[in-house]
């Protein structure tokens, strides 16, 4: 029911004010851009309905969804849309959400999807909401140029000043670390391990890069993963990454170019009470990728994993921003690029609803999120739901010139986890 669920969508831009609101620059572009209200707000720009042509494949709707998520936001406007997809074969729909990571992280986005998802097919909608009855506005923020680098440093990040001018002081003259507060001396070590990770990506295969893009999907049974990973002392996450480079491992000794280790990044959640929309972390680490047991190989990649994040700790997004706004544009861009070029591919994992979920009265079936790739070959995102584990595949065709056969050696790899969990169960 379209119509039903544009007014749920209605109603959740009331509920998160930061869905009305736009993108104004700094001045002169000494200060971050500014949330403001937007004025124009036009809800069918932001919730369009459109069909797929026959015969309605999960080809054809994947294909669709890495176009509409490579297609750059218009800054004039609020930086989200949700496009509802009809005509999919066996009488099926789907929902393409997408949404600029400024406004929220994986996480945020599970928790904003309970604005329009239900627990039943048929839940009475919540009452509508009166705009007249809602706090007015706050008013578009004017910064002086005198202002804008107090309000790069402090207003927009609700980091403290005078802290903030520490990790500036630090990120131009690290001779000064030894007279910093503890605080600011363990962030801005914590930054400097993260740039100066200057390693090189080691796959073989995966050196070329390109704007283009393809999204695969793949599933895995929740339950008999978990057993998997507890049978062999760790956790779920440690089993998503263990089946990400064993597939990784697998498609190169394909195509006749085994390697031993991969890089791969990792999101590592921060979130407390008090985060703000982003509330995460990036570490790297290397992964075993050659022909081994799945219990060397998870054992392995716990221990690796466990070292990542904690050297990872202390370099939150927020103080990276932080640093990041004091240096050059030129200067970041370089260093973007650079660490881009020192990951094979990336990882995340999302926890998502345990219980089947409705949306305007359609069941949800599967629920597959696309990470962005940001210079690696692929990313692998997962998102746990209703006793499965999907997994959006996103990937450069240029760095993975066959994306099927790496798909399906994901998909073995899957298999041959989950089969440590089923020979417990027996």
């Amino acid at each position: 029911d379209f119509e039903r669920f544009r007014r749920r969508v209605e109603r959740a831009t009331w509920m998160v004010p930061r869905l009305r609101h736009r993108v104004q620059p700094g001045p002169v572009a000494l200060a971050p851009p500014l949330w403001v209200d937007d004025p124009d707000f036009d809800l069918d720009y932001h919730v369009r309905h459109l069909a797929l042509p026959a015969p309605g494949s999960m080809r054809q709707l994947c294909d669709l969804a890495t176009r509409i998520a490579a297609d750059p936001f218009e800054r004039t406007r609020p930086l989200w849309a949700f496009i509802a997809v009809d005509g999919l074969e066996g009488g099926r729909g789907a929902l393409i959400q997408k949404m600029h990571h400024t406004i929220t992280d994986g996480e945020g986005g599970v928790r904003l999807s309970l604005e329009y998802l239900d627990f039943e097919r048929d839940a009475p909608e919540p009452p509508p909401i009166d705009p007249a009855e809602l706090p007015e506005p706050e008013p578009v923020q004017h910064v002086s140029s005198g202002g804008a680098v107090r309000d790069m440093l402090a207003g927009s990040l609700r980091i403290p000043i005078g802290f903030a001018r520490q990790l500036s002081n630090l990120a131009t003259d690290p001779g000064r670390l030894p007279e910093a507060s503890a605080a600011a001396a363990e962030t801005v070590r914590g930054v400097v391990t993260q740039l100066s990770d200057t390693e090189k990506a080691r796959s073989p295969l995966w050196t070329a890069r390109s704007l283009r893009r393809r999204l695969e999907t793949i599933r895995a049974p929740f339950d008999t993963t978990k057993a998997s990973a507890k049978r062999l002392g760790g956790s779920l996450n440690t089993a998503f990454l263990t089946i990400a480079a064993d597939g990784a491992g697998r498609y190169h000794r394909e195509l006749g170019a085994p390697v031993d280790e991969l890089r791969a990044s990792m999101v590592i959640s921060t979130r407390t009470a008090e985060s703000g929309a982003n509330a995460f972390t990036l570490a790297r680490l290397l992964v075993p990728t050659g022909a081994m047991s799945i219990a060397e190989r998870f054992t392995a990649i716990q221990e690796s994993a466990g070292t990542a994040r904690s050297s990872a700790g202390s370099a939150s997004l927020a103080t990276l921003a932080t640093v990041a706004a004091t240096l050059p544009t030129s200067l970041v861009t370089r260093l973007a690029r650079q660490q881009g070029e020192t990951v094979d591919f990336a990882t995340s994992n999302v926890r998502g609803s345990p219980t089947p979920c409705y949306i305007a009265g359609a069941k949800l079936l599967e629920n597959y999120p696309i990470g962005p790739l940001a210079g690696v070959a692929f990313n692998l995102t997962l998102l746990s739901y209703a006793g499965s584990l999907d997994m959006g595949l996103h990937l450069d065709p240029a760095a993975v010139t066959d994306a099927d056969l790496l798909r399906t050696c994901i998909e073995d790899a899957v298999t041959a986890f989950v089969a440590v969990g089923k020979r417990r169960k027996r």
